[in-house]
């Protein structure tokens, strides 16, 4: 398991488990507890850059990131790392 801090965002900490490209599994510490446990699931069993693709540059509220964009940021890292 993959551990990242996400810069600029409520969420403290991103875990991400990959098999090869695919998204096993990825779990959040704080944030938006129903929002992002959503999130983890839509995204489980999706190819790393198909899940990038569609969500890096989300932003949240005046925010020029978000939980969803980070997550892009932790699984590319994920992978690069393993």
């Amino acid at each position: 398991m993959h551990t990242f801090r996400p810069r600029g965002v409520c969420s403290k900490l991103i875990e991400v488990e990959l098999d090869g490209d695919i998204i096993k599994e990825i779990r959040f510490t704080g944030g938006c507890d129903g929002n992002l446990k959503a999130i983890a699931k839509l995204v489980a069993g999706q190819r790393v850059d198909d899940v990038v693709a569609l969500l890096r540059g989300n932003t949240c509220g005046p925010r020029a990131t978000s939980c969803a964009d980070q997550m892009t940021y932790a699984l590319e890292e994920a992978r690069a790392q393993s």
